[in-house]
């Protein structure tokens, strides 16, 4: 099964390269997997623990670990006002929304469907946002809602479940149960990272650092995290994501090789690519057998017609958008509340954001694996309520908001003449300045160092002087009136990438003379494999410029 979920997941992205259209590879991955399920009768019983424990936290671990964190505490307030209040919000009117829909369906088990479809998914979030043209702030914004939401969502919904099998249900209880499972699963991931990290500093003391071990227990880290706050009844998510915040703080000042992050930084990038995709692969295999059960779905909940099935799962749909743009425009005008007055321009951008921010609402694998933890059976074993129709209604949100999301977003996105953010670009000005006089008084005590002979002296000058020539050169860029500074930004751009076109192409050329070499057995094996490796890390860092 993992074998034909790891070929899914690569024929999914040779197709989705392969087509002469654009499709977003997320609805590539769901109809691979469809065409598996239909096709060869491929089929996995998807047991949410395990679900869980082996898909969620290290995909929330690196999200955790990689974003932006100066922009993810200072948009904290309204990232906390989407991964909270939304969600609530959402909760409570789509609650009662379902249960006027659906007479049938129970207000407590409408209340359950609401709160595992409040939540936004962080992997489906970033697969259908990925290619979209969107501002670095809006697009923290909504990786933060994602990545706290799920708590907040899953909280709600397991209250709504126990109220639905004991009949009764206190908000006192549910707001202090909400802030002990969010605070302890915080505090065990920041906890259990710093500490997995404060041991493996004063290891790699001791012993040396190596780099496949290194990327090991980097790997661990987000399972003993989740399965620890787990243990002790807290929410495992939130614990995944607070380590992976706590290992980069770790990284700030663990001072790893160069050949460490770099090997990483590869396979963190492999295992996040393969997850995501068995994620959406497992999504669209799970789409057939729902489809086949519908109509005898629909009897038991005594639906007259399985179509209304597919016309409920739209009103559900468009209530949640409806509902998420009314907490986004609310939260934005609160939020802009004293702010001169917009110009046409800026009105004009502030609707596209608003609608950019509301068709973000993408579902995905946490209300797939938290809908099926509904239970079998009440407490006087008679069946639990609609189950099955709270599945079938769950799996169709996610593949309407996966489609709409895919469809509207590059849409919203395109042609957008976003606001350019100029204090990065001074910033990193002078956050290269600042490196580059670091590095010129490092190269100063350098030159105050004698050793070896004369003729050797005379090279280490030479060198010193070439070196800090090229320091010189890019402080000069650094110092200057602000529009001074601009145009030479601006100039020092084209002439960055006319550069990296020519270095690019005698790389190219580089690599292909030594494959020539070692064909002909002009160089070993050993000589070629680690000349290459330094043309590759090369083009690497060019083409990251």
């Amino acid at each position: 099964m993992i074998l034909i979920l790891l070929v899914a997941v690569i024929a999914s992205g040779f197709l989705t390269r392969l087509l002469p259209f654009k499709l977003p590879l997320p609805l590539m991955q769901i109809a691979v997997g469809a065409v598996l399920s239909a096709g060869i009768g491929f089929k996995i019983t998807l047991d949410p623990e395990i679900f869980f424990l082996l898909f969620i936290p290290p995909l929330l671990f690196i999200d955790g670990w990689r974003i932006p964190k100066d922009a993810f505490f200072h948009d904290l307030r309204p990232i906390l006002a989407l991964a909270i209040g939304l969600v609530v919000f959402t909760v409570i009117g789509m609650g009662y929304f379902v249960e006027w829909l659906i007479p049938t369906v129970p207000l407590a088990v409408a209340f359950a469907l609401a709160a595992i479809l409040s939540p936004t998914d962080p992997v489906a979030v970033k697969a259908i946002t990925s290619g979209t043209a969107m501002p670095s702030r809006l697009m923290h914004i909504l990786e933060g809602e994602a990545l706290l939401n799920d708590a907040s969502g899953l909280v709600c919904f397991r209250f709504a479940v126990l109220a639905a099998l004991t009949g009764s249900f206190s908000l006192v209880t549910a707001s202090w149960q909400f802030v002990l499972v969010a605070g302890g699963g915080i505090v065990v991931g920041g906890i259990i990272s710093w500490l997995v990290n404060f041991a493996n500093k004063w290891l790699v003391r001791m012993a040396g650092e190596d780099p496949g071990i290194q990327i090991l227990v980097s790997l661990l880290v987000p399972f003993i995290a989740y399965i620890a706050a787990e243990h002790l009844h807290f929410s495992g998510i939130l614990s995944a994501v607070a380590a992976g915040i706590t290992m980069h703080h770790a990284d700030l000042t663990g001072g790893r090789l160069a050949a460490t992050r770099t090997q990483r930084v590869a396979v963190w990038d492999t295992v996040q690519m393969t997850l995501n995709g068995a994620i959406f692969v497992l999504l669209g295999e799970q789409l057939p057998t729902i489809l086949m059960a519908a109509p005898s779905v629909a009897e038991r909940n005594h639906i007259a017609n399985p179509w209304y099935l597919l016309l409920y799962i739209v009103l559900i749909g468009l209530v949640l958008t409806a509902l998420r743009f009314i907490w986004v425009w609310a939260s934005l005008k609160v939020s802009m509340i004293g702010a001169p007055r917009q110009t046409a321009d800026g009105k004009r951008i502030f609707r596209r954001r608003m609608l950019v921010m509301t068709c973000s609402g993408v579902r995905g694998a946490i209300t797939l694996a938290g809908i099926l933890t509904l239970p079998m059976m009440m407490g006087d074993g008679s069946p639990f309520p609609s189950r099955d129709l709270m599945i079938l209604l769950a799996m169709g949100v996610i593949l309407l908001s996966l489609i709409s999301g895919s469809i509207l977003l590059p849409l919203l996105t395109r042609g957008a003449d976003w606001k350019v953010e100029t204090p990065l670009v001074r910033k990193e000005s002078k956050a290269r300045g600042a490196a580059a006089k670091a590095a010129i008084a490092r190269i100063e005590q350098l030159a105050q160092s004698k050793s070896g002979s004369e003729s050797e002296a005379q090279l280490k000058l030479e060198a010193i002087v070439r070196v800090t020539d090229m320091y010189r050169r890019r402080i000069g860029d650094d110092e200057g009136d602000a529009e001074a500074q601009e145009r030479e930004l601006e100039r020092a751009r084209v002439a960055v990438e006319i550069e990296q076109k020519i270095r690019l192409g005698g790389l190219d050329a580089e690599r292909q003379e030594l494959d020539r070499l070692r064909i002909a057995g002009q160089i070993t094996d050993t000589l070629h494999r680690r000349l290459v490796r330094e043309i590759d890390l090369i083009e690497t860092a060019l083409l990251r410029q």
